[in-house]
This record gives structure tokens, C-alpha cells and sequence, in this order.
């Protein structure tokens, strides 16, 4: 491996998420009958497992214009849905069932922000090649191949690979005025679900991101400090280690204990109810 590819791994080794603590967690939001406490849980549980929601976006976003923070945003409220939904019966694995409402809820958000203007017919056959070629090489390589890897297999710039692939995307940009169907079979335009929708679930997660910081208010300031630069300064176990002097053990240990102190509060506040 090169010594960037090193570097790289360093970076996102200590993201990895505790998905068997995850699902105990998961497991008790779905007994806790205080919706407020409900809502804490949800918000610990939201927070641990950001860094899939950032690895799926940052994903999503190679190809598009888009900041890639807008589409984190948009990310964590497949996540919210995710642990609203989940369901242990039908699914054991909540980061393949969470990953899939996250990378949906992305999709959807490019597709509806994609242009109208209907592409050049030169573009839209390009785009179809494109396509095609990009399955038989993922057939090939047992991986998705890279813009690079298409546009070398086609003999064509990177830009040309890029642009195909975005008028691919705007093809299934659908209108805002088109009806679909709820669940009580009754139905909505689009427009309307996406406004009662989307920002109901924008808005709970401003509120949860207050409610967690007043949750940290209630641990010790070293700790606070090691949950506040893993999950919103986005700094490795590593590099926080560096910053705050100690070994990257220590960092691992440190965010584990503020983990369970967050959640000890979360079980203190359900047991008042």
C-alpha cells in the first residue's frame, strides 16, 4: 500500500462504530416509553453512527456540485428515519437497513435538485454507454470503477464521463406535482410530501443537536471535548490524540466512557418519568 493509501487508512480506522453497542441501544429506544428520553436516545444513537452517514455522502457527492455538508445534512435524516423504523424482526443488520435509507434519502435530494433542461441527444447516448460499460466493469472488477477507469476504457476526457453520468441522473427528476400514494392509500403531490416531510424531519434534528448539547454539559470537560472533536469537528482518534497530548488508546477509551455516561444520563432521565 502507498503511503498515502496508509494515511488514509490511520484517518478512518478509528471511525469504525460499535454496532453491537448500537443495537442494545436501538433495542432500548424501542421500550423507552418518555418520549423526551426517547428522543435523547435517539439523538446518542444519531451521533455515534455519523460517521456512515458521512462515509455514504461523501461517496454520493464525488459527481456532484453540491457541498458535501449540505448532503451530510441530508444524509441524517435517512439515519433518523433509519432507527424511527427499524425493525429487528425483518432486518438484523441495521447499518446495511440504515445505510440504505441514508443513501436514498441522498439520491432523492440530487435527483430533485438535478436540472429540467433535457440533455443533447449526443449526450444522453454518451450517458447510456456510459452506463452500460460502468456495470460490465463492476461485473469485471467486483468493484465500482472510478470516472478515471471509464473515460481510459472509452478513450474520452474525465469531464465527459462526468457529464454523462449528471445528465443520467437529471433523466429521473420528477415533478413536484406528481401524485403518489401514502399508506392509508389516500395520496399527495410530491411537493407536499417532501415539505411535510423532509423538514419535519430537518427541524427534529436541530432540536436534537440542542438536546445533546445539554446532555454534554452534564460530563466532565475532557470528555465533552473528545465527543465534541470526533463528531463535529470530524478529527480522527489519532489526531485528537495529538492535539490533547495523550495515546490514541486513550482517546478510544476516553469516547467509549463518554458514550456510556450519555447514556447513563438518557436511563436517569427515563427513570424520573
Amino acid at each position: 500500500m502507498s503511503e498515502s493509501g496508509v494515511k488514509i487508512l490511520s484517518i478512518n480506522m478509528p471511525k469504525l462504530i460499535d454496532y453491537e453497542q448500537v443495537m442494545l441501544w436501538l433495542d432500548e429506544y424501542q421500550k423507552i416509553t418518555s418520549q423526551k428520553t426517547k428522543e435523547h436516545l435517539q439523538n446518542l444513537i444519531t451521533m455515534t453512527c455519523m460517521p456512515l452517514v458521512k462515509k455514504v455522502a461523501r461517496t454520493l457527492a464525488r459527481r456532484s456540485t453540491d457541498p458535501v455538508e449540505d448532503i451530510i445534512q441530508v444524509g441524517s435524516v435517512g439515519l433518523v428515519k433509519a432507527i424511527r423504523l427499524y425493525n429487528p424482526k425483518i432486518s438484523k443488520n441495521f447499518k446495511s437497513y440504515a445505510t440504505y435509507l441514508i443513501t436514498g434519502e441522498i439520491r432523492h435530494y440530487l435527483r430533485d435538485k438535478a436540472s429540467m433542461i433535457k440533455a443533447p441527444r449526443a449526450i444522453q447516448e454518451l450517458a447510456y454507454r456510459v452506463h452500460k460499460l460502468t456495470l460490465e466493469m463492476t461485473d469485471e472488477m467486483g468493484e465500482k470503477p472510478t470516472d478515471k477507469e471509464i473515460a481510459t476504457k472509452m478513450d474520452i476526457s474525465v469531464d465527459k464521463v462526468q457529464e454523462a453520468i449528471d445528465a443520467d441522473r437529471r433523466k429521473t427528476t420528477i415533478s413536484l406535482d406528481q401524485l403518489t400514494f401514502q399508506d392509508d392509500d389516500d395520496y399527495c403531490n410530491w411537493g407536499d410530501k417532501i415539505a411535510d416531510v423532509n423538514y419535519e424531519n430537518m427541524q427534529s434534528l436541530r432540536e436534537d443537536r440542542i438536546m445533546l448539547a445539554e446532555s454534554l454539559e452534564n460530563i466532565e470537560p475532557a470528555l465533552k471535548e473528545i465527543v465534541e472533536l470526533t463528531y463535529f469537528k470530524d478529527m480522527s482518534q489519532i489526531e485528537i490524540a495529538s492535539k490533547m497530548g495523550i495515546s490514541q488508546m486513550q482517546v478510544s477509551r476516553k469516547l467509549k466512557k463518554a458514550l456510556t455516561l450519555l447514556h447513563d444520563i438518557i436511563k436517569e432521565k427515563q427513570a424520573e418519568v
